[in-house]
């Protein structure tokens, strides 16, 4: 395929110096917490409020409506940003681009204003909930259903593997509303209307920090203005968000990647063994230059997707889904590697690269796992 100028991207020094701040607030703030909350699965609040007042919470979001309306690479630099020291924390951020990208993209005039000013300060925290206990992958599984009643909509079901459980003010919730042709529809559900609940919440490998569980849906009642898009047609508002909110989750891996990359560096600078640092023996060399080498590569696809995705270039799809394959691909072998280069400190909770390492799993997962990807990119290629 014949390359461009228009192929490459370009990163604004505005950009680059919102990168470093938020790094330094990442090194200050979170990366001392990142175990203590690990450990104990706690919801950061304090955190949550320190990126709500740096504007970081606003990345996902317009100016037009109190973001910082830098688009879809600046965001992502700033997740991995966020990744690089605790991947929980970038969840969060990620969670802001993920509940409310299907209103920015099929949302009323009303509703953007409704909802988006709001969670573009951080005073409110969104959640997107499409997977079922039987419709992960397959969403024409679903058995969540919504029924016309009036002016109303009800609602009836549960959805699961939803981050940001009994955190979020509101969910994107998608239902079946023709069941005969398998027709779904998107739905703003405020936490605080009667019938919704918090069901279990699951106890994970990773992203511990990040509550994930069940909500429940119990003959709630939602107006007709809470409809995202058009009625039976929630199926093409899941797909257009997912399509970009995945570079979210490849830019989570490439930061959990660099941070182990750097991590496992300093460790075998200062570890020594047989007389002098182990940086200085070949097999360890080779592996920290690998593990270096699969970061960089994985950003540079990442920053390229994005790109096609701020210029919203036909390519961008097929980019996005290889970013997310490559990125978390990457994250997990680099971290594996990180575990091996501190040997059996790696292996305990003392050091941070287990941490990593559980991680960095759920990004081969979560938003479309890996094998999905593969074959939305190899539909391309027909």
């Amino acid at each position: 395929m014949q390359q461009t100028i228009a192929d490459t991207y370009t990163i604004p020094q505005e950009h680059l110096d919102f990168c470093a701040t938020i790094r330094q607030i990442a090194q200050e703030k979170i990366a001392p917490r990142s175990a203590e909350i690990d450990e104990k699965a706690e919801y950061p609040w304090d955190i949550r409020k320190v990126l709500a007042e740096q504007d970081i919470l606003g990345l996902p979001f317009p100016s037009e409506y109190g973001g910082t309306g830098t688009g879809t690479l600046m965001l992502n630099m700033a997740v991995e940003e966020l990744a690089k020291v605790d991947a929980s924390c970038a969840l969060m951020l990620m969670v802001q681009e993920l509940g409310t990208l299907p209103i920015q993209l099929f949302g009323s005039e009303e509703m953007k204003a409704r909802f988006l000013p709001k969670c573009a300060s951080g005073e409110w925290s969104p959640a997107f909930a499409l997977s079922e206990p039987e419709a992960g992958s397959d969403p024409g599984g679903m058995k969540t259903t919504a029924v016309r009643d009036g002016e109303e909509w009800v609602i009836n079901g549960a959805k699961s593997w939803i981050s940001n459980l009994g955190i979020a003010d509101f969910y994107v919730c998608f239902a079946v509303t023709d069941r005969e042709s398998k027709r779904i529809t998107a739905f703003v559900v405020e936490s605080d209307r009667p019938g919704f609940s918090v069901g279990k919440l699951e106890h994970k490998l990773g992203i511990r920090a990040s509550p994930t569980g069940q909500p429940i849906f119990q003959d709630v009642r939602v107006p007709q203005e809470n409809v995202i898009g058009e009625v039976g047609k929630g199926l093409s508002v899941a797909l257009a968000t997912l399509e970009r909110t995945r570079l979210g989750a490849a830019a989570q891996a490439v930061g959990i990647a660099q941070g182990a990359t750097d991590y496992a560096i300093g460790y075998a600078r200062e570890r020594v063994q047989f007389g002098k640092p182990i940086n200085e023996f070949q097999a360890i060399q080779f592996k920290l230059a690998d593990m270096q080498t699969r970061t960089a590569a994985a950003r540079e696809l990442l920053y390229k997707a994005c790109a096609l995705a701020d210029r919203r270039e036909a390519q961008a799809a097929q980019y996005s889904s290889m970013a997310k394959v490559f990125c978390s691909d990457t994250a997990m072998a680099v971290t594996i590697d990180a575990i091996q280069v501190l040997g059996g400190y790696g292996y305990v909770k003392e050091y941070p690269v287990e941490r990593m390492m559980r991680d960095a799993k759920i990004t081969q997962i979560y938003e479309g796992t890996n094998e999905i990807q593969r074959l939305v990119i190899a539909r391309t290629l027909k």
